[in-house]
This record gives C-alpha cells, sequence and structure tokens, in this order.
C-alpha cells in the first residue's frame, strides 16, 4: 500500500488522475496510504534506534580499547623500571612488558575494529536521519493535501447531486404539463364565460317577460280608465 501510494503521489497529473478515477473512494485510499506511511516511519525510527544503539556501543568499545592501550603502556614502562632498579629480576621484567605490549597491540586492534564499526554505524545513522526527516516531510504534506482532498471531494459530490437532481428534471415533459395546465385554465376560464353569458341570457328573458306584462296592464288599465270617464260624463258626474 506504501509503495503504491508513493507511487501515486510520483505520477504525471494524467496518469494520477486515471487512477484515482478508478478508486472505489479516493479520501479512504489516501487515508489508508498515510497510515502505510506513518508504519514506515515507525519502522524507520525503530531501526535508527538499533542502529543508534550500535554506533554508541561501538564509540564505548573504542574509548575501552584505547584506555586499555594506555594502561598496558604503562603498565609496560613500569615494569621496565622495575626491572632497570633491581627490584625484579631484569629478564623477567622484560617479558612481563612483552607481553603487556602485546596486550596493549590487541587493544590498539579492537580500537581500530572498534572505530571502524562506529564510523560504519555513523554513516548509516545519519541516511536514516535524512531518511527520517524526508518521511516525515512528505506524511506532512500528504496529511496537508488530504484536507484540501476531503473538502474538494465533499464539494464535488454536493455539486455531483446537485447536478444530478437538475439533470433529472424533463425539461420537455415539465413544458408539456405547463402546456396542458394552461389548457385547463383556459377551458375553464371559457365555460365561465359561457355561463355568465348564460345568466345574462337568462336575465334578459325574464325582463322581457316582466315588461310585456306590465305593458298589457298598463294597456287594461287605460282602456278601464276611458270606460269610467265616459260613464261618469253619461251620468252627469264630474
Amino acid at each position: 500500500m506504501a509503495g503504491f501510494f508513493r507511487r501515486l503521489f510520483s505520477l504525471g497529473s494524467a496518469e494520477a488522475h486515471s487512477i484515482i478515477d478508478k478508486l472505489e473512494d479516493p479520501v479512504k485510499m489516501t487515508e489508508q496510504g498515510i497510515r502505510e506511511l506513518r508504519k514506515d516511519l515507525d519502522d524507520a525510527m525503530h531501526n535508527f534506534a538499533e542502529v543508534k544503539a550500535v554506533a554508541i556501543r561501538a564509540e564505548r568499545d573504542m574509548e575501552k580499547s584505547k584506555n586499555a592501550a594506555l594502561d598496558w603502556e604503562r603498565k609496560a614502562m613500569s615494569l621496565l623500571q622495575q626491572g632497570a632498579s633491581g627490584k625484579m629480576d631484569k629478564q623477567n621484567a622484560d617479558r612481563l612488558a612483552s607481553e603487556a605490549l602485546a596486550r596493549k597491540e590487541e587493544s590498539n586492534k579492537q580500537y581500530l575494529i572498534a572505530k571502524q564499526s562506529g564510523e560504519l554505524q555513523n554513516k548509516a545513522v545519519q541516511t536514516l536521519q535524512k531518511n527520517i526527516e524526508s518521511l516525515k516531510l512528505k506524511i506532512q504534506k500528504y496529511e496537508n493535501e488530504l484536507v484540501t482532498l476531503k473538502a474538494r471531494a465533499k464539494t464535488a459530490m454536493a455539486t455531483t447531486k446537485i447536478n444530478k437532481q437538475l439533470s433529472s428534471i424533463d425539461s420537455s415533459g415539465t413544458v408539456a404539463l405547463l402546456e396542458r395546465m394552461k389548457e385547463k385554465v383556459e377551458a375553464e376560464e371559457n365555460l365561465a364565460l359561457a355561463y355568465g353569458d348564460m345568466a345574462k341570457l337568462d336575465t334578459s328573458v325574464d325582463d322581457e317577460i316582466n315588461q310585456a306584462l306590465i305593458s298589457d296592464e298598463s294597456g287594461s288599465q287605460s282602456s278601464q280608465s276611458a270606460e269610467l270617464a265616459a260613464l261618469k260624463s253619461k251620468m252627469g258626474i264630474e
């Protein structure tokens, strides 16, 4: 996973996008990649501690061997002095001094071995330390990019949802529905006008009938008044 993650970020933009498109969830995959890198960092820190411990031990061995060589040299000098002063048999003093110098030589060899080992371990420590710092920077960079990626993914999902909703709207169907509603409203309006005209028509007929009846009654009353006047005239009544 970590190798895939590092390869993903080392690819060109077009290739990276092509791979991301095939992922089920780029955010989760990126988070997994960062977790793998952190595991690599933990392993590197563990290795660094082990190599550092070996380097420290090599430095201690160097110091120990160096002190031992100096000590054997002092012992050889003391033996020679005792032989020269007569405190010890000269031949025996020379023999023991030679043994002490042999021990000194052995200590010097151990010192050189420890020195070479220490130099190698110190180089390894420096290399591991650089790698660890580089890995830390990469993790920090990817974590920052992940924050941006999460925000972009959230925005993209919201935008996709809205666009999907908008694209699912049938504009032609909506127009057809509006046209049908318009026709229905117009039909209702026309029907209302028709009933209005019928109401006016019914009212006019009633008025004509009533007017005719009123006119007939008026004619009858006029005729009756004329007859009454003629009768009064005939009778000499005013």
